[in-house]
């Protein structure tokens, strides 16, 4: 069977999909179509047109819909002392321990080390968790650094202009130091790398060994008030905001050919 006929066998009218996908009712939908503010496949949609929920990508107002059912998008606050894997063979406690209640067979999104902690992306959508992954993608990633105290001003500007690590340059897009009493310093820092334990390794070149490392976001996705060990489901525009910057980097990198499959690293 060829994809086309796939995609008829599968297509259903235009409005019942944003309808089902949570957009507004089939009247509504209509008249956003009228309104000539859908899209689907990069092309404006009329009246009448059909779309596959499984197959075709539609955008409202240049915002992507997800219209797969099927597909599970979760934010999680990973405690320390967790490993982020679905399974341990050690028998130590992991990540799939705290989302018993999804049905969904999910994956998570790059990994933080067990004594790390924070926001860790969770999904069966392997296209987007490949994209967030990988380099080339360069999704930028928020954490809060604890170090002992004081913290003197060129540990900033050398972090920022780049240290020189056993596996090349690693550098900082932000350094803001937030809070400091006493002998203790609290640094939020972003950076896109991706690379084993980057964000300690690189306090540890410059003399403030790491206390605790928190990752407070990932791209648009922020880890709020989220407590510890709970997890929640990203709503809709959190989830075209994910869309929306690895679309971005997806036509830069298509234009220079660089798709390449990224490793399995633990992100931190």
């Amino acid at each position: 069977m060829s994809s086309a006929e796939v995609r008829t066998e599968g297509a259903e009218r235009l409005q019942k999909v944003m309808a089902q996908a949570g957009v507004a009712s089939r009247r509504a939908s209509e008249d956003l179509i009228a309104a000539r503010r859908v899209t689907v496949n990069g092309k404006v949609a009329k009246l009448g047109d059909k779309a596959d929920p499984l197959v075709d990508v539609i955008h409202v107002d240049g915002q992507r819909i997800v219209t797969d059912a099927n597909l599970v998008y979760l934010a999680m606050n990973k405690p320390r002392g967790v490993v982020s894997t679905m399974a341990d063979d050690k028998g130590r406690e992991a990540v799939a321990d705290y989302i018993g209640n999804i049905t969904a067979r999910v994956y998570h999104v790059g990994r933080l080390d067990a004594d790390s902690e924070g926001l860790l992306l969770l999904t069966n959508d392997g296209n987007l968790a490949h994209k967030l992954m990988h380099p080339s993608y360069e999704v930028p990633k928020t954490y809060l650094v604890e170090v002992v105290g004081p913290l003197p001003r060129v540990v900033g500007r050398e972090l920022m202009a780049g240290v020189e690590l056993e596996d090349g340059l690693a550098r900082l897009d932000d350094y803001r130091l937030k809070q400091a009493i006493d002998k203790q310093a609290l640094i939020e820092v972003v950076l896109h790398e991706g690379r084993n334990r980057i964000v300690r390794r690189m306090f540890d070149h410059v003399g403030f060994p790491v206390q605790r490392l928190v990752r407070t976001a990932i791209g648009p996705i922020k880890l709020g008030d989220l407590k510890a060990g709970r997890h929640r489901r990203l709503n809709a525009g959190e989830i075209a905001a994910l869309f929306k910057i690895t679309d971005r980097k997806n036509r830069a990198a298509a234009q220079e050919d660089v798709i390449r499959e990224a490793p399995e690293v633990f992100e931190d």
